[in-house]
């Protein structure tokens, strides 16, 4: 047979065995009152099993194993944190254990005790020729309550690995939200080529000093695209000459050091994602809304969420130009409605459960996860191949989740750790 130590571990934890006669290889009879808790730490692998063995009845640990001489191969024998085991479970005994105090480890086999119709569903999945999932002929028969409650959880994993950095972010922001908000809400006005340039530009200039004027359009765009090193050419254009007089003054008031100009990418982005417009996208967001955070915490509407974006006053310098001193043909500037949602997706829905998880709100949690269900889903080739195996994709929640599943599930194989293929396993 093939399988790793997890399958015998699933096989306990489950109680998928014959228990019909169970006895230890010296002969005693066991009954399993409670196979115990898993231990994702160091120790055996689980805690708390109420087991009687013989007459007598033991709680403590149970120390899975393929073959019982691997507790030796596992240098068992000496330490201490597995002098409480009270059962050795493995699928074959081929060497009898001794403890140190000289009594026998009781020891569990299970060889013969596991069904052919089980192993076998086990090794289609795990070493299958599966080409898009280990499930992929079985996900459809799963049911949707099962389903849906492991989509959910997956999740809720992956936006509690996400808002990890946002916490990072937060200390070092000194807790302050709003600022860190900002800062996530820049790096991703960037996308994926320009989002590290955005986020230097954002940590440069804090939005405390952008507030100073939110009454001024032109000092509050000056201050942006000074700070993101596009001002220190000469122009022949007026109103980016009047930006670098603006910059100039306002850099010795704060003291304001740019980055680097040659951090931007243009290469290989079509003009509407140059980020020379997003950098004039996001000055008019600052216009338009002071104390962004606030504002998403406040506002319960995902249509409303999307306004903060929607008909942004962008100076009508761009309407005519991608860069400075280039005019081109007038077109139209403004966010389109699948970047928006990506917004919305990777810096909405990110705070809204990072700060409920931080202050224990359940609220702001399950906000996050509703407006992921007013999302669209994103096209990838990830969802394409769900949807090919009989799971559709009808929102963000889904394909984020779905994603999820995909690389840290599917590809790494661990179906004994996820309820689908549990459920899969032990279908009749």
């Amino acid at each position: 047979m093939f399988f790793t130590e997890d399958f015998i571990t699933y096989i306990w934890k489950f109680r998928l065995f014959d228990r019909d006669n169970l006895q230890t290889t010296a002969g005693e009879s066991i009954e399993v009152f409670s196979a115990g808790l898993p231990n994702k730490d160091s120790g055996p692998d689980f805690h708390n099993a109420r087991i009687r063995i013989g007459d007598t009845t033991w709680a403590g640990n149970v120390e899975i194993h393929i073959n019982s001489s691997d507790w030796h191969k596992h240098h068992h024998t000496h330490d201490k944190a597995y002098a409480n085991v009270i059962l050795h479970v493995v699928y074959r005994d081929d060497e009898p254990i001794t403890l140190p105090d000289g009594r026998q480890l009781p020891t569990l086999e299970l060889h013969n005790r596991i069904s052919p119709e089980l192993y076998n569903r086990y090794r289609h999945l795990i070493y299958g020729n599966q080409q898009i999932i280990p499930c992929e002929g079985s996900i459809r028969h799963v049911d949707d309550i099962t389903l849906r409650n492991w989509l959910t959880r997956v999740l809720v994993e992956r936006l509690e690995k996400r808002s990890v950095a946002v916490m990072k972010a937060l200390e070092v922001n000194k807790g302050d939200w709003e600022e860190t908000f900002y800062q996530f809400l820049a790096a991703q006005f960037g996308f994926k080529t320009n989002a590290v340039p955005f986020e230097l530009m954002a940590k440069s200039l804090p939005q405390l000093t952008l507030g100073k004027h939110k009454n001024n359009p032109l000092q509050i765009e000056a201050l942006i695209f000074g700070q993101a090193g596009f001002l220190d050419d000469d122009f022949k254009d007026e109103y980016p000459q009047k930006l670098k007089e603006e910059y100039a003054f306002l850099q010795k008031k704060y003291n304001l050091k740019p980055i680097e100009k040659h951090l931007w990418k243009f290469m290989r982005l079509r003009p509407q994602n140059f980020p020379t417009i997003r950098l004039a996208q996001f000055a008019a967001l600052i216009v338009k809304s002071n104390h962004l955070f606030s504002k998403v915490l406040d506002i319960k509407d995902a249509e409303e969420l999307r306004k903060l974006f929607t008909r942004l006053e962008i100076n009508p310098y761009w309407e005519t130009h991608y860069r400075f001193d280039a005019e081109s043909k007038p077109i139209g500037k403004s966010l389109g409605q699948s970047s928006i949602d990506i917004l919305l997706l990777n810096t909405f829905v990110l705070f809204l459960f990072s700060y409920g998880k931080h202050t224990q709100q359940e609220y702001f949690i399950n906000r996050s996860l509703k407006l992921l269900e007013k999302l669209p889903a994103e096209q990838n080739k990830i969802v394409t191949n769900f949807d090919s195996v009989g799971i559709k994709v009808n929102t963000a929640f889904d394909s984020q989740a779905l994603l999820e599943l995909k690389n840290n599930y599917c590809d790494h194989k661990k179906c004994l750790q996820c309820s689908v293929g549990n459920k899969i396993l032990r279908m009749a």
